[in-house]
C-alpha cells in the first residue's frame, strides 16, 4: 500500500510522528492520479503546482509542530460547483461562461484554514441534475470498478476519485442523493448531512454539502473542519459542540426500521435487497432490534418533486441565449423544457408535495432510532447513459431511498454492504433522526466493523 492509499487518520499520525511529509503523501497521489486519470476522467481544474506549494508549507508547519489543523497536509478534491476563488465553477455545463469565482465557499474556507492541500476540482453532469457523470462540458467519468458503468452523479468525480485512491478527503454536494448514489455505486463510505450541519454558499431546500470517504473515520475526521460556522449559509444550524471522533456505540437494544420498498420508482434488484437483508440480520445479531418498515413515499411526492425541479430549472436556463441553451446536454435541456408546458398552479403543487414527503418521511421514521435501506435500487448502470431509464420524462426513478431525507432535512450515510455477481458495489443507506449525525456516523462504523472483508481497491487501470 502506497500512501495515496492512507487514511487521513493515517496520515495524521504519520505526519505528527515525522514518519511521512505532506510532500511524500501528495507525490503519492499525483502518481496515483497519473496512472488512473486518463482512464477515469475524475478531475478537472488541476493545481498540482500550487497543491506542491501547499504541501510544502504543511510539512515546514508539522517540523514546527504546529499544524493548521487535523487535516493539515492531507490532499483534498473539491466538486467543482464548490466555489474556490480564481477558478471558474462549470456546474459541469458548457453553457456557463466559466469567469473565475471572487471567493472561496464555506467548505474550501474551512478546508485552507486547517491547511488541507487542495489540488483538484472533481466533475459533475450539467447543474449537477443527473445521478451520471453525463455532462456538456467534463469528459466522461467512468466507475473505477468497472470503466463501462457510471460512478453516479452527481458528485461523479468525487466518488471515482475516493475509490481510486486519489487521496483520502474528497466533498461533494447532495440536493438528492448525489453524494449517496455514487458512493454507493463506487463502494466508498459518505454522510449526507443534517441540513446545515456543513454551512454552504448558496443554501438551498434539501442542498447539503458531505464528506466522500473510504473510510467511515475519515469522514468524522473532515466533518470537523467542514462543521464549523460560515454566516453566509442562512440556513446553517447553531454551532455545536460534537464529538466527531467518539464513533465507537453498541447496537444493543438500539429499534432499527428496515425499508425494502420504497414505494415508487424502480424496484430494488435481488442481488441489492439480498445484500441489504445480510447487513439487517448482521445488526439484529449484534443486538438491535430490526423492524420493517412500511413505504412512505408515493407517486405523486416523487412526480411533484420532479415537476418542481424541471420549473426551477427552467428557470435558471429559460433566460439564456438560444445559442447557450444550445450548450446544454440535450437531456437536461428537454427535462427542463417540458415545465414550459406546467401551470403555476402546477409548479406550486410539486412543491407542496416535497413538504408532503417531508412529513411522510419523518412520521414514518420517528419510531426508529436508525433506518436500513437499498441506497439505490440498482447498481451502476452504463456511464454512457444520463439515468437508468434514458427518458427525461422519468428522470428520478431511482432516487427513491434518497430523496426522502434530503426533504426532511435527516441524516443519511451510504456504505459498501456486499457486491453484484459482476463485482460491483452494493450501498447500504443509514438514517438517522434529524440532528443525529454522529449517530448516523456510529451506526456506520459499527457496520464497518461487522461487514465481511471487502474487496481490494481498484486501482489498476
Amino acid at each position: 500500500m502506497t500512501p495515496a492509499d492512507f487514511s487521513a487518520c493515517d496520515l495524521r499520525e504519520a505526519f505528527a510522528a515525522g514518519r511521512l511529509s505532506p510532500v511524500e503523501a501528495l507525490e503519492a497521489v499525483l502518481r496515483r492520479v497519473e496512472k488512473l486519470e486518463p482512464g477515469l476522467m475524475a478531475l478537472w481544474g488541476e493545481d498540482f503546482a500550487g497543491a506542491r506549494a501547499a504541501a510544502r508549507e504543511s510539512e515546514a508547519r508539522w517540523r514546527r509542530g504546529a499544524p493548521l489543523g487535523p487535516i493539515d497536509g492531507t490532499p483534498v478534491t473539491i466538486k467543482e460547483n464548490i466555489a474556490t476563488a480564481g477558478v471558474p465553477m462549470p456546474l459541469g455545463t458548457a453553457a456557463t461562461d466559466h469567469a473565475p469565482s471572487a471567493r472561496d465557499a464555506p467548505p474550501v474556507a474551512r478546508i485552507k484554514e486547517s491547511g488541507g492541500v487542495i489540488f483538484a476540482r472533481t466533475t459533475m453532469p450539467d447543474y449537477g441534475m443527473l445521478s451520471s457523470s453525463k455532462s456538456s462540458f467534463h469528459r466522461l467519468t467512468r466507475n473505477p470498478w468497472d470503466r463501462t458503468k457510471t460512478p453516479g452523479g452527481s458528485s461523479s468525480g468525487a466518488a471515482a476519485a475516493a475509490a481510486a485512491g486519489y487521496g483520502p478527503l474528497h466533498i461533494g454536494t447532495d440536493i438528492g442523493g448525489s453524494v449517496r448514489l455514487p458512493a454507493g455505486w463506487c463502494g466508498v463510505f459518505t454522510l449526507k448531512p443534517s441540513l446545515g450541519r456543513v454551512p454552504i454558499d448558496p443554501p438551498f431546500q434539501g442542498r447539503v454539502a458531505g464528506p466522500m470517504t473510504r473510510t467511515v473515520a475519515d469522514s468524522a475526521l473532515f466533518l470537523r473542519v467542514l462543521s464549523r460556522p460560515d454566516s453566509r449559509d442562512h440556513m446553517s444550524l447553531p454551532p455545536a459542540d460534537i464529538a466527531w471522533d467518539a464513533l465507537d456505540r453498541d447496537v444493543q437494544g438500539l429499534r432499527v426500521g428496515l425499508l425494502l420498498d420504497a414505494g415508487a420508482g424502480l424496484a430494488v434488484l435481488p442481488e441489492v435487497r439480498a445484500a441489504v437483508e445480510a447487513a439487517a440480520r448482521a445488526f439484529e445479531q449484534a443486538g438491535a432490534i430490526v423492524e420493517p418498515l412500511e413505504p412512505f413515499l408515493t407517486r405523486a411526492m416523487l412526480d411533484g418533486q420532479d415537476r418542481f425541479w424541471r420549473a426551477r430549472a427552467l428557470a435558471d436556463i429559460g433566460p439564456l441565449p438560444p445559442a447557450t441553451q444550445a450548450k446544454i446536454l440535450p437531456f437536461i435541456r428537454a427535462w427542463a423544457g417540458s415545465a414550459a408546458r406546467l401551470s403555476g398552479q402546477d409548479v406550486y403543487a410539486g412543491f407542496a408535495q416535497s413538504m408532503a414527503l417531508r412529513k411522510a418521511t419523518e412520521e414514518a421514521t420517528r419510531p426508529f432510532d436508525f433506518v436500513l435501506s437499498p441506497t439505490a435500487p440498482i447498481p451502476a448502470f452504463p456511464a454512457e447513459m444520463e439515468s437508468p431509464t434514458g427518458n427525461p420524462e422519468q428522470p428520478f426513478e431511482h432516487i427513491a431511498f434518497t430523496l426522502p431525507y434530503n426533504m426532511s432535512e435527516q441524516p443519511a450515510a451510504s456504505i459498501n454492504c456486499g457486491y453484484t455477481s459482476d463485482g460491483l458495489p452494493i450501498g447500504l443507506q443509514i438514517a438517522g433522526r434529524r440532528f443525529d449525525d454522529l449517530g448516523v456516523l456510529q451506526m456506520s462504523r459499527a457496520w464497518e466493523r461487522m461487514r465481511p472483508k471487502q474487496r481490494d481497491w481498484p486501482t489498476a487501470p
